[in-house]
This record gives C-alpha cells, structure tokens and sequence, in this order.
C-alpha cells in the first residue's frame, strides 16, 4: 500500500497521541489490504429484507463490517439492540464491506436507495483511499456525491470522520481530516469527527494482531456513533 498523511482533530480527539493514531493506522490499512481478499459476501452483514420499518443504512468499511469478531458483537450490531431498547422503529441495514473505498460507496449506493430506501445513511468511508494514496480531491468529491445522493432520497445523513497518523505528512494527513467537515459544512450534514475517539488511544481495545479494535471496542464505537445519530431518529417509536 501506498502512505497516506493527520492532523488535529477537532474536540477531544484533538489530544489523541501519537503512538494511538500509528494503532489506527495498522487498523485501518489492514483493512484496505485484506479487503480484497474477503468476498463481499463474507465481508459484509447480512442485509435483511425489505419491511413497513424505515431503514437506517450503514455504508462502510471493516471497521462497521465485524472484521475479526463474532458475528452480533460489531457496533452495528449493537446499534440494533440499542434501537430496540430505545423503542426506535427503525430495521438496521449493514452494508459495509471491508477494504472498501470512497469510490466503492459511490457506485453501490444508488442500489441501496433504490432498494431499502433509507431514512437515515451513515457513511462510514474514507480512511482507505488515504492509505492507498488516492486523491483527497476525488475523495472529497466522492463523499460530497453520497451526501448528495443521499439526501436527494429523502435520508438525514450522518459522516463519520476519520484520522490517519502523522507520518504521512503534516500537509495531507491535516487535509484528510479536515475534508469530512468541510464535506459536513458544505452539505448542511451531521458529522462524527473522529469513529475511534476513546479506542485509538488504548491498545488492550485492539485483537491479538493489535490491528483491529476488540468486541470489548464496539461499545464505544456505538456510544460515539449513537452521540450524533440519535438527534437523527426524530419520533419513529415502535
């Protein structure tokens, strides 16, 4: 894989160190590079069928898909329990894959609208095209058009923000984070600045390979997810 560049995120993730952002590094590219050799099939959470339920679409990469854990304990997972409890009438749909790019998002999201058509889209895409080296501007543009697309369906969009470390260069790693909230500012949409607040700095939340986070993570990946998306949901109670 080519070296993508971080800089500081905004509010508390703005203090995440060093040594913490190298972990989500080894995250985030092993991702990208055992992507392509997970069949979609597998990679992905089984996406259930239509039903008189509003449906809450995730669009991601391994870090929604359960890369490494027991089925039902990745945040997505979770996220349903979380809804039901709460006595949210939403059906969760998982369509994340890992090793997943920007691009990827662009060109299977118009099926995905068509098909479930979603009140609510969170797109979690973005940290793979750093690390592969592609263009910030294409992966700028690329989330501007799933933002878009979304909203032009009808769905309240949720952009989750990402960090890559500072070994990739002040310049492009400070550009990458800065570019989902500029994406955020411009489409008038809400933005989770950085998915591994709280989990990047400790690495007894990382498996074995200290490559990805834990079951033990997810639930706070859900509580970092749940802090923007809840204001989303409205008064759909079952």
């Amino acid at each position: 894989m080519i070296k993508p560049r971080s800089s500081q995120p905004p509010h508390s993730a703005a203090r995440t160190p060093h040594r913490a952002l190298r972990r989500l590094f080894a995250s985030t590219l092993c991702a990208a590079a055992l992507g392509g050799l997970v069949p979609a099939a597998l990679a992905q959470t089984a996406i259930p069928a239509a039903s008189s339920s509003p449906a809450l679409l995730v669009l991601g990469d391994s870090l929604s898909a359960e890369y490494g854990l027991p089925r039902g304990s990745g945040w997505v997972a979770l996220l349903e329990t979380r809804l039901r409890e709460r006595r949210f009438d939403y059906r969760v749909v998982n369509a994340s894959i890992s090793g997943d790019t920007t691009s990827g998002g662009v060109s299977r999201l118009p099926a995905l609208l068509a098909r479930h058509r979603p009140s609510v889209v969170v797109i979690e895409l973005g940290s793979n095209d750093a690390l592969r080296g592609l263009s910030l501007q294409m992966t700028e543009q690329n989330l501007n058009k799933m933002v878009q697309a979304s909203r032009q369906a009808g769905a309240r969009v949720l952009l989750v923000g990402m960090q890559i470390p500072p070994n990739y260069g002040r310049d492009y790693t400070q550009r990458f984070q800065q570019l989902f909230a500029k994406v955020a500012k411009e489409q008038h949409t809400a933005l989770l600045p950085f998915f591994l607040d709280g989990v990047a700095q400790h690495i007894e939340l990382f498996q074995a390979d200290r490559l990805h986070p834990t079951a033990q993570a997810q639930p706070r990946l859900l509580d970092n997810v749940w802090s923007r998306l809840e204001p989303l949901l409205g008064t759909v109670k079952s």
